[in-house]
């Protein structure tokens, strides 16, 4: 059985460098707490005591950060392969190079070992960084999850802002892009995953419930018209999938969203997978299939080439039957 070493005995032996870089950040609480205990507290005085003691505390956050990253790493180079092969290709080992990292608590400075393609043409790497799962503009991946999130309800513009107000992260405008190609391109596999498997369990419910009609899978095409930069609007599409009971209730809806894009082709590409997958785990036969958009363009393009073509995937002899609905 392995135990765990004592808080006292880490303190004292392996993070005792540690502490000593702390001490001075310790002090310097300890006269914010006495100074704001030995005053009157009114609310300035508690706002000024909240927002250096926030400052402070990202500070503190940033040197643990800095010395947990840099010790993951040996300074001794017969600790580290002289060779490596990562994603494909042989690289060999250089000296470390310095490289900041994006975190919550702020920007921190570490030293990588920089491994370099052995073929011309190939981007060094720094092989520690990968299973770390640091991200464009060398994100943490917390910092990643945060700045998603933002994207996802501000401008790019606010969530540049709000990263160098809150984290003092500098990017410039295609870093942010990069690491939000990446988070889509991480996150599709099981957004994908996880709505086929929560669309197939409003299916079972419906068709368990009570009513005279069959239970309805909806499928839906619309545009919203979305602001670009230099006051311009494009229209984006969006592609919600409903299940509706056997009385005609809404059990459930999942959406799908694009930004705007010449013919909409990778919403269609994801839309039309999301419902093969989901009619692999039904029957088909027993759903009312039904299409429900408006009378553009591009719902109507979708309509009549690609569902009313669309085979039943348990029987590919057997053509679906979608009923459209033109909701104007």
């Amino acid at each position: 059985m392995i135990h765990p070493t004592p808080t006292k005995v880490l303190l004292a032996t392996t993070l005792q460098p540690l502490v000593v870089q702390l001490s001075g950040s310790l002090a310097r609480g300890a006269k914010l707490i006495d100074h704001f205990l030995h005053h009157e507290p009114p609310p300035q005085q508690m706002a000024t005591f909240e927002r250096e003691l926030s400052t402070l505390l990202r500070q503190v956050g940033r040197r643990i950060v800095a010395w947990v990253l840099h010790h993951l790493e040996s300074d001794d180079p017969d600790e580290v392969p002289s060779r490596l092969w990562c994603k494909g290709q042989a690289s060999r080992r250089r000296r470390k190079h310095r490289t900041t990292l994006a975190t919550l608590f702020g920007p921190v400075v570490v030293w990588r070992r920089l491994y370099e393609p052995l073929l011309p043409g190939r981007r060094a790497i720094h092989p520690l960084e990968l299973p770390l799962g640091m991200e464009a503009g060398g994100a943490t991946p917390a910092l990643a999850e945060r700045v998603g999130r933002w994207a996802a309800e501000h401008t790019q513009r606010q969530v540049l802002e709000m990263g160098q107000h809150d984290h003092g992260v500098h990017w410039a405008c295609a870093t942010l892009r990069q690491l939000l190609s990446r988070l889509r391109a991480g996150l599709a596999p099981p957004r994908q995953v996880t709505q086929i498997e929560q669309v197939v369990r409003w299916l079972h419910q419906a068709r368990a419930s009570s009513g005279r009609f069959q239970p309805i899978l909806a499928v839906g095409r619309d545009g919203v018209h979305v602001p670009l930069r230099h006051k311009v609007w494009k229209e984006g599409a969006t592609a919600p999938v409903s299940v509706l009971d056997r009385r005609g209730k809404r059990v459930g809806t999942v959406y799908l969203g694009q930004m705007p894009a010449s013919g909409q082709t990778t919403l269609t590409t994801h839309l039309t997978a999301l419902i093969q997958d989901i009619l692999q785990h039904v029957d088909a036969q027993s759903l009312r299939l039904v299409s429900v958009s408006d009378d553009g363009y591009h719902p109507s393009d979708y309509d009549h080439p690609v569902l009313k073509t669309m085979p039943a995937p348990k029987r590919p002899w057997c053509p679906l039957t979608w009923r459209r609905i033109v909701d104007y």
